[in-house]
């Protein structure tokens, strides 16, 4: 078995066959089965993620959750090794951070007890709910922080492994979608 290195570089390999258009159309389906999942539209408190170009296209649905009510938070990289949580509620609360990444600049958030569901994206998911990140553990941390919260990995189909290696300090998510 590969190790999560050899793996990552598999995955970006994978998404380097498609063009950004590909990867926007192959996100809508999965947008459809997110935005129709009944534990998110039950959820009030719901943590998204605002995607990179090689990830599941969220940027429209993000503002979507916030139009339909829900109390949207966003995570923010703020260090090597940690991430917070702000609060969106449009378009207004994004900047382009430190990493060049857009990232929301509202009130940080730190309720985590309230969240009650939470889409994760990850480089990979297996048949078992293990997630492979990017390899910061960013998500790893803050799992481990919330974990009355539902959660939701998010990927497309060919990021889809039969196996992942995890160790103790890796979370598997509810779900991968």
């Amino acid at each position: 078995m590969m190790n999560k290195n050899e793996l990552r570089k598999e995955i970006r390999n994978r998404k380097r066959q498609f063009t950004p258009e590909q990867l926007r159309e192959l996100s809508q389906p999965i947008i459809d089965k997110l935005r129709n999942h009944p534990k998110l539209q039950a959820a009030k408190t719901i943590m998204l993620y605002h995607s990179m170009p090689d990830e599941v296209y969220t940027h429209d649905f993000v503002t979507e959750m916030v139009e339909a009510g829900k109390e949207v938070l966003l995570p923010v990289v703020i260090s090597e090794t940690e991430m917070e949580i702000r609060k969106y509620t449009g378009l207004q609360d994004m900047a382009i951070s430190s990493y060049g990444i857009l990232e929301p600049v509202g009130e940080v958030f730190t309720d985590y007890q309230s969240i009650e569901f939470i889409a994760v994206p990850g480089m990979s998911f297996d048949s078992h709910r293990n997630r492979l990140g990017r390899g910061k553990g960013y998500y790893d941390r803050f799992l481990a922080q919330v974990p009355s919260a539902y959660t939701l990995g998010i990927c497309f189909d060919f990021q889809k492994l039969d196996t992942i290696p995890a160790d103790v300090y890796d979370k598997r998510v509810d779900e991968v979608i």
